[in-house]
């Protein structure tokens, strides 16, 4: 079998989770008839601490639709510089909300309140309005970087003073709670709406959900509709992201140890420079300087090991349910053969 560390999203379901699929309770989700799918909502909302969610089949979907929730054409959209939506979602802001993007460099897809503050634009006819923040939590590109509660309250402050809302990209959240030991609904208790992903780590098929104020759902629901995102007998999927909510999250913490062993192999070996501080999660992003990481990704897939170059130099691997710590304690020793192939 493959080493497997291209994504969490590669997991396949496992046979408890194939049994809740197959006895899923089904109805028609757009006339509001799934048991299932609205058993997975109220899940949902009563763990993110909000008044209610809806489920769709992409956290792309999620996101795209809390901008154009929050948002009118034109307005503008402050981001992290490296954020999934920007950067990894099609171009959906522009083509989807017609809104601008404003972007801040952070450290790691993490910026701060002050950050912030200095980028909000005056009151003028020149300039957009400024309607939304949107932060990322863990970061992807960042690493899997976990956003500090204490920057959050700070931003989410600056935002209630300025009028602003406050969205999260939790596509990750579940590693950030399992990493710092905090409720969902305590991390995102600042937020004016959040969508977290089931399909990553927590091992779903399909699946994301957007939670907010019932207004902004119900709001949510019409533009599910406007973007296609409507369902007919969809229990079978929220039956695959509950049972992944209830037995999974535990298994994050070892997604997380299997990471530190695959960093600190790393480390040692010459021609890889890796930084131990920034795994903080499920995500490892190694530098290989003495051959181009995307001969280094091919030179690893014929030797059963599935990386992603996502830069010149730069390797992501990332741990997941489908990887275990023996297999993760080969992959530095095949990462230098790999390395000294002449």
């Amino acid at each position: 079998m493959p080493i497997d560390l291209r994504s969490d999203t590669i997991t396949q379901p496992t046979s408890g989770m194939r049994e809740a699929i197959a006895t899923a309770e089904v109805g028609d989700d757009v006339l509001g008839d799934d048991p299932t799918v609205k058993q997975l909502e109220r899940y949902v909302a009563g763990l993110l601490g909000k008044d209610a969610a809806v489920f769709m089949p992409s956290g792309t979907m999620t996101n795209q639709i809390a901008l154009r929730a929050h948002t009118e054409p034109g307005d503008e959209v402050i981001l992290e510089s490296q954020a999934h939506i920007y950067y990894y979602e099609g171009g959906g802001p522009a083509a989807l909300s017609g809104v601008m993007c404003r972007l801040i460099q952070g450290d790691r897809g993490i910026f701060t309140a002050a950050d912030l503050a200095q980028v909000l634009r005056p009151s003028d006819v020149h300039f957009p309005k400024t309607k939304l923040v949107c932060l990322e939590n863990t970061h992807n590109r960042g690493g899997g970087s976990i956003y500090p509660l204490s920057e959050i309250e700070a931003i989410a402050q600056v935002c209630q003073q300025n009028g602003l809302k406050l969205h999260l990209d939790g596509a990750r959240l579940w590693n950030a709670c399992i990493a710092t030991n905090t409720s969902e609904a305590d991390y995102v208790e600042a937020f004016d709406s959040v969508s977290v992903c089931f399909s990553k780590g927590l091992g779903a098929p399909v699946g994301s959900a957007l939670a907010g104020s019932n207004e902004f759902i119900e709001r949510a629901r019409r533009f599910r509709k406007m973007f296609g995102g409507g369902m007919r007998q969809a229990g079978m999927m929220a039956a695959g992201a509950i049972y992944a909510i209830k037995h999974h999250r535990p298994y994050l913490k070892e997604d997380h140890l299997n990471a530190q062993t695959l960093a600190k192999g790393l480390q040692s070996i010459r021609g890889i420079t890796i930084d131990l501080k920034t795994v903080q999660t499920n995500i490892v992003l190694f530098q290989t300087l003495a051959l181009p990481a995307p001969i280094l990704a091919e030179r690893l897939k014929l030797k059963g090991v599935y990386v992603l170059a996502v830069g010149p130099n730069t390797i992501r691997a990332v741990t997941n349910l489908m990887v275990t710590d023996t297999q993760i304690q080969q992959v530095p020793d095949l990462v230098e053969l790999a390395l000294n192939e002449n």
